[in-house]
């Protein structure tokens, strides 16, 4: 007689809080977006977001009050997000304080989700509920406590943020505005922190500095799961690439003192000047009409190109075309841009701190350490002269760079990968461990 199949387990319900989430924006919005898509893959799933995300979720096949519900705390979030655009001084600056501006409008938002859902959250319409965005640690949930006496388990993250800035960098801090980043270690202080750790089942946290500002009390609970991913469909490596010629460098992202694409400029002008190497600026911001400048400046205009900004497809095509990825950034949180490369088998060179230095290994990329500006831009400059002169490493990295991201860097791994802590919450498993970082 055949074997009988196990009965399969009904698909959990989870109720995905996803303040930011959009598929038509970038940063945190997309994370929101891609992990309720993914979760869809592995659950059911309803997302709560907010008013402004509607129309672009509508756009994407979902339907309001089937796939999602929307918030509207527009009365005072949009006030809120006018004065820190003043505060900031410009786009892309200051996110500290846009942090800090926008936790009254999110407790405005939680108040008003517990408003029109916490009546059917109470019934256990959902087996879990799960805040992935904001990110950052700072921003309480006041929902929390609710949700513990209702006996649903609640699950916070990927939380991300507290990457010190390194003392040898405190001018691109101020150039940043990050005034508040000097105090930033208030929030812990704040009403809501110790409540919402204490009331959560689960914390995911995203790096190891996040790990790091945890107290020891609630490391019980926390698991390690990076917040970026990779949709490897959008970012395909292209046919092996043909050896001879200058080394194709690539740099992607906005255009700002602590993304370091000036000491890029620094590091490579000899090789540049050359014609061993050929640069590629991907990105906008700030800092374009000063890099622009130090081109001139360096007499290696004719070797480098500004792209400016370029959507999501665009990216992916001269990523691929590239032969290496180098991303100096001396703060980076998550290092999404270096997961893309690593998708279209491009090996990065990065700084070995916060999130690029957990995600590159040996085998699939370069690292230098931390330094002074001048020690940052010796060592990429000693480590592209190597591989210059050994460019056949390249395609091998490569290869484990794709293999690595397709092993633990999709969206549909970190849905699989929550699927386990949800199941943990519930009490039907034991707490999963991927390692920190990842192996």
């Amino acid at each position: 007689m055949p074997t009988e199949r196990p009965p399969r387990k009904p698909r959990l319900k989870v109720l995905l809080i996803a303040e930011a989430a959009n598929p038509e924006w970038v940063s945190v919005p997309l994370v929101g977006w891609s992990m309720a898509q993914a979760l869809r893959e592995v659950a059911d799933v309803h997302v709560v977001t907010h008013v402004r995300n509607r129309a672009a979720l509508e756009r994407a096949g979902l339907l309001h009050g089937a796939d999602f519900t929307c918030i509207d705390n527009e009365a005072l979030s949009r006030p809120l997000w006018r004065l820190a655009e003043r505060i900031r001084g410009g786009p892309g600056l200051g996110w500290t304080t846009l942090a800090a501006l926008s936790w009254p409008s999110y407790l405005l938002f939680e108040h008003l989700l517990w408003r029109k859902l916490g009546p059917r959250i109470q019934a256990r319409e959902w087996d879990v509920v799960h805040r992935v965005t904001p990110l950052s640690p700072t921003i309480p949930s006041p929902i929390a406590g609710k949700l513990r006496r209702a006996n649903v388990p609640f699950v916070v993250g990927p939380l991300n943020g507290g990457t010190p800035w390194p003392a040898q960098f405190d001018s691109a801090r101020r150039a940043e505005r990050e005034w508040l980043s000097y105090v930033r270690g208030v929030y812990r202080f704040l009403p809501g922190y110790s409540s919402t750790r204490e009331h959560s089942s689960a914390l995911v946290v995203a790096s190891r500095s996040t790990w790091a500002e945890l107290p020891e009390r609630w490391h019980d609970r926390a698991v390690y799961i990076p917040e970026n991913g990779i949709d490897p469909k959008r970012f395909v490596p292209r046919a092996e690439r043909v050896a001879g010629g200058p080394l194709r460098v690539i740099f992607v992202g906005r255009l700002v003192p602590y993304k370091g694409a000036d000491m890029l400029l620094d590091a490579t002008a000899h090789a540049l000047r050359d014609e061993r190497m050929r640069l590629e600026i991907v990105g906008d911001g700030p800092q374009m009409a000063e890099l622009r400048n130090q081109v001139d400046r360096l007499g290696i205009a004719g070797s480098v190109r500004f792209h400016g900004w370029q959507n999501q497809q665009q990216v992916a095509e001269l990523l691929a075309a590239a032969d290496l990825f180098a991303f100096p950034s001396i703060r980076e949180f998550g290092g999404g841009a270096v997961l893309e490369a690593m998708a279209c088998g491009v090996p990065p060179l990065v700084v070995d701190y916060g999130g690029p230095g957990e995600l590159v290994t040996k085998q699939t990329g370069y690292t230098v350490q931390l330094g002074s500006r001048t020690e940052i831009v010796d060592r990429i400059r000693n480590t592209l002269d190597a591989i210059v002169a050994s460019p056949e490493q390249l395609p091998a990295k490569g290869r484990c760079a794709r293999e690595r991201v397709e092993r633990l860097f999709t969206w549909s791994r970190k849905a699989e990968q929550l699927q386990a802590v949800y199941e943990w919450t519930l009490g039907r498993a034991s707490k999963p461990d991927f390692g920190m970082p990842f192996a």
